[in-house]
Order: C-alpha cells, then sequence, then structure tokens
C-alpha cells in the first residue's frame, strides 16, 4: 500500500515538471525563424559586393530574441548553447543552402546573391529588412 501512495505522489508531482518543460529553441518558431532570416541576409551581403547587411537592426533584434528567449524561460546558458550549436549552425546552413540553390543562388556566381539580394529588398521581405543595396 505504501508503494501505491508513493508511485500516485511520483506521479503527482512529476506532472507540473513535464507540464513546464520548454520545447528545444530550433521549435521555437517566431526565434529560429528570425536567426534564419538574419543568416540569409547575412550570406547575401557577404557573396554580394552591392548589397551590405543592415548589421545595427540585425544586432537589435539578436538582443530582442534574447529578451524573448528570457521571457519564455530560456537562461541565457540556453540560449548561447542553441545558437553555437554546431549541430544547430549545420542545420541552419543546409536550410539556408536550400533557399539560396531554390532561388537560383551559386557560390560561384556572386550576381546570384546580388540577384536575389535586390528581390528580396525590394519585396520588403523578412529577409530585405536586413539588407541595403550600396
Amino acid at each position: 500500500m505504501k508503494f501505491v501512495k508513493l508511485a500516485a505522489f511520483a506521479c503527482a508531482t512529476a506532472l507540473p515538471v513535464s507540464a513546464d518543460a520548454k520545447p528545444p529553441l530550433r521549435e521555437v518558431k517566431e526565434i529560429d525563424n528570425e536567426l534564419y532570416y538574419i543568416a540569409i541576409a547575412n550570406e547575401i551581403s557577404e557573396y554580394c559586393p552591392s548589397i551590405s547587411g543592415r548589421r545595427m537592426k540585425a544586432i537589435g533584434v539578436m538582443w530582442s530574441l534574447r529578451s524573448k528567449a528570457n521571457s519564455l524561460g530560456y537562461s541565457d546558458g540556453e540560449i548561447r548553447a542553441y545558437v553555437e550549436s554546431d549541430s544547430e549552425k549545420a542545420r541552419m546552413r543546409a536550410k539556408g543552402e536550400k533557399y539560396l540553390a531554390q532561388n537560383g543562388v551559386s557560390y560561384g556566381k556572386a550576381e546570384t546573391f546580388c540577384a536575389l539580394g535586390r528581390k528580396e529588398i525590394e519585396r520588403n521581405s523578412a529577409i530585405g529588412v536586413y539588407l541595403r543595396a550600396n
């Protein structure tokens, strides 16, 4: 009988912990997507000499994302681990390279980065807001 009470108590006290469990930051779309847009814009600005990145805007947004993650219960250590993770960097790179390829970008041709950058700027897209034509 003591075992049953102990098991019931353990289950009851474990429920709030699992209910409060946070998803990995990669699954928090409002954070992960924005970092993705910044990464794509950065790649475009690195390869296209006639387009520059709006770095101060990106830095401001990244600080905002950090605050948002903190407000969702993520510690600075958890945020840092996500941002510095080799597997997350590889995932983001693969996702970005797929997007670039789907939009006709070739790493051997800077003009393809410029064409995509100009298109994103013109559309004022989520990526374009981080870019500026020189």
